[in-house]
């Protein structure tokens, strides 16, 4: 299997649709050689830990006329790809630390993808506060996680460190921005790319005896 490590926020609606595309591609692709792991990059680690409402998020940061024109590119491309998603769903704007903590246990059990999956579908396909430890409880046992377990570990301080670490290495890194793809250690794929490009990238990687893209 080839590595395909996945840096992502799940309030990311470019993150919810380069994974849709990826997705569809690996559909297609059954015999994908890919290893999918999800490592924590968070767009807002200053957002209080409560959240706030989405209005107001996205009015400081990108002004009225800004946010106009991200909420109609995102219900073009969910038009064009055929994506459930309509952005005024979704009211809380919520710090994710608690959304990435659980997605570093769910990749702990190989449940990785399950649970970033399940966090973007309740983020912008159902509106849901994933920011809510209650809502977060939920995801986890739907991916397959111990809910009572995954209860206390939400409560308590665990891995927050650890998450702000993954970050920061992340940024060390080079990577500014999400979501960022990079197969097998070596070649960075940046942005919601387009189904066809990644099924090129696996139909090269099928043809390559070492792993590696081909050129």
């Amino acid at each position: 299997m080839i590595a395909l490590d996945i840096f992502a926020d799940p309030v990311c609606p470019f993150c919810l649709i380069g994974y849709e595309r990826l997705n569809r591609a690996l559909a297609e692709r059954p015999d994908h050689p890919f290893r999918l792991a999800w490592h924590p990059f968070q767009l807002n680690p200053a957002m209080p830990r409560e959240g706030m409402n989405r209005a107001d998020y996205l009015q400081a940061k990108f002004g009225q006329d800004g946010a106009v024109r991200m909420h109609q590119q995102l219900l073009d491309i969910a038009a064009a790809d055929n994506l459930p998603l309509d952005p005024l769903k979704v009211i809380r704007q919520p710090n994710t630390l608690d959304a990435l903590r659980l997605v570093y246990w769910a990749g702990l059990e190989e449940r990785g993808t399950a649970v970033m999956s399940g966090l973007m579908t309740a983020h912008w396909y159902e509106g849901r506060d994933i920011g809510d430890l209650r809502e977060l409880v939920e995801i986890a046992k739907n991916a397959g996680l111990d809910a009572e377990m995954t209860a206390r570990l939400l409560a308590s301080d665990a891995d927050c460190d650890t998450i702000a670490t993954r970050d920061a290495h992340a940024r060390e890194r080079g990577i500014t921005a999400v979501p960022t793809f990079i197969v097998s250690n070596t070649h960075a794929i940046s942005g919601a790319q387009p189904k066809e490009l990644w099924l090129q990238v696996i139909d090269e990687l099928s043809g390559a005896p070492d792993g590696t893209v081909l050129n």
